[in-house]
């Protein structure tokens, strides 16, 4: 099954150490330029729903801006409590300067 990929930004839009938020097919995603690595991952904390966009980046984690919770940008991983379950992760690829993101496939159970 081919996932759809959306253009949501050009490379020019998020510099190093920023963040960007976009949607995609009526969800946020949270776009992160960690050293050159575009991330992506779902925009709202998966504890209260917080605008991860107004978080702290750190290296490759984002810091929840409500309950300082913390997530993996590449795994979408909860790493501090409050939150315990993951933010959504998004596939990104860049093509001559153009950012697409697709949602991830998740293995058949």
């Amino acid at each position: 099954m081919t996932v759809p990929e959306v253009r949501v930004a050009h490379i020019d839009d998020i510099p190093p150490g920023k963040l960007l938020t976009r949607e995609v097919d009526g969800s946020k995603v949270l776009l992160a330029n960690v050293d050159g690595e575009i991330c992506a991952v779902g925009a709202e904390c998966s504890h209260e729903g917080a605008p991860l966009g107004e978080g702290e980046l750190d290296g490759a984690m984002i810091e929840c801006p409500w309950h300082f919770s913390r997530f993996c940008l590449r795994t979408g991983e909860a790493l501090d409590p409050p939150a315990m379950d993951p933010v959504d992760v998004f596939t990104v690829d860049v093509r001559a300067g153009e950012i697409f993101v697709s949602r991830r496939e998740m293995a058949q159970e």
